[in-house]
């Protein structure tokens, strides 16, 4: 029996929905029927062009509340209600802890923690409202998880992202219901400034037990299932999705072929 997730009717915010993990999380959406307002820096240029009259594109900083109001307001003035917040907007620079700036590790806090909250926030004003409520999803890392060398502040935020998701969840159910997604090494259109030549993502990817990196469409399909009635009784939760996650060092220095 095959399961059909479908959105139809639905209006979703995808926070840094234009490029990377988020455009993958747009594309799903669209996929499923939803309206999908974007919001980010720069106005996508890989949407199909059947779904196209069902996306909308704002530009906002989400580091900003006056401009996360903002998005919501236009969300609402466009279709008249939020239903799925995704707070995928995030990242980081490489940065030695011992000498990052007190001003570039407050961005990356607000970029990554208090982004999120605000506009969790925001969304919420008005999905308390609606009959059927809405959901809210966390875009996090396997940062949060394991060390962070070099992107520290980063690890901090999305490890504190965690931690509002349950929070959140608490207090803001039946209504809304609010999950996480802790992503793994993701392979974008940009993945050769992280990781280098084609070849060494292949090589990358193999370390993992599903033996690649994961993509785009993968953190989308993730997010479709939370925000579905299929997650109807899931709040509170962190999904990992990393392909079996990062094998322990020992054993590749164990590794007799080494």
């Amino acid at each position: 029996m095959s399961v059909e997730i479908d959105l139809t009717g639905k209006v979703a915010i995808v926070t840094g929905g234009g490029k990377g993990v988020g455009i993958g999380i747009s594309q799903q959406f669209l996929e499923a029927g939803a309206y999908v307002l974007i919001c980010g820096r720069s106005e996508p240029d890989a949407l199909p062009e059947t779904a196209k009259q069902k996306a909308h594109f704002i530009a906002a900083d989400v580091r900003e509340p006056d401009q996360v109001q903002a998005v919501v307001d236009y969300a609402v003035s466009l279709w008249g209600r939020v239903d799925v917040l995704v707070n995928n907007a995030g990242g980081a620079p490489i940065a030695d802890a011992a000498t990052a700036s007190p001003r570039y590790s407050e961005s990356i806090i607000k970029l990554n923690l208090l982004g999120p909250l605000h506009f969790s926030q925001s969304a919420y004003n008005v999905m308390q409202g609606q009959d059927d409520g809405g959901v809210i999803i966390n875009i996090a890392s396997v940062s949060a998880l394991r060390p962070s060398p070099g992107t520290a502040a980063y690890g901090a935020a999305k490890a504190g992202l965690l931690s509002l998701t349950q929070s959140l969840a608490a207090e803001w159910g039946p209504k809304v219901r609010v999950n996480a997604v802790i992503a793994g090494l993701v392979e974008t259109e940009k993945a050769d400034l992280h990781y280098g030549s084609a070849e060494h993502v292949k090589r990358i990817g193999e370390t993992f037990p599903l033996k690649r990196m994961a993509t785009p469409d993968d953190i989308g399909k993730a997010c479709l299932y939370l925000a579905s009635p299929l997650a109807a009784y899931v709040s509170g939760a962190s999904l990992e999705v990393h392909g079996g996650g990062e094998p322990p060092i020992f054993l590749a220095l164990n590794d007799p072929k080494g």
